[in-house]
């Protein structure tokens, strides 16, 4: 039986989802709605396959143990923690997100 990881989600995280959420729902609520189900459904995964995101190729991420989903244009920063999974920030992939991180 494989082991089932608790997923938490960081305020940044969430600020971030409300963000992309608040920003396409303008022009588009279909696919507003759509983006948030890709991402519940991508992060879903991790509690049977934590390890299933890249390592990104920044040292200090690589560093501080984060691993990244990609979603879309997007980018799942999480580090697993234990028998858990912090999801910590969600950014599109065109933005630098070395700093935010």
């Amino acid at each position: 039986m494989n082991k089932l990881f608790e997923i938490r989600y960081l305020q940044t995280a969430v600020d971030d989802l409300e963000e992309i959420f608040d920003y396409i729902v303008k022009d588009n609520p279909s696919a507003a709605a759509s983006i948030l189900d890709k991402f519940d459904l991508s992060i879903s995964k991790l509690s049977n396959k934590p390890k299933i995101g890249v390592i990104p190729k920044d040292e200090r991420l690589k560093k501080l143990g984060y691993r990244m989903l990609i979603v879309g244009k997007y980018l799942i920063f999480y580090v697993i923690k234990g028998n858990c999974i912090q999801v910590r920030r969600v950014v599109h992939g065109a933005r630098q997100y070395e700093f935010l991180i």
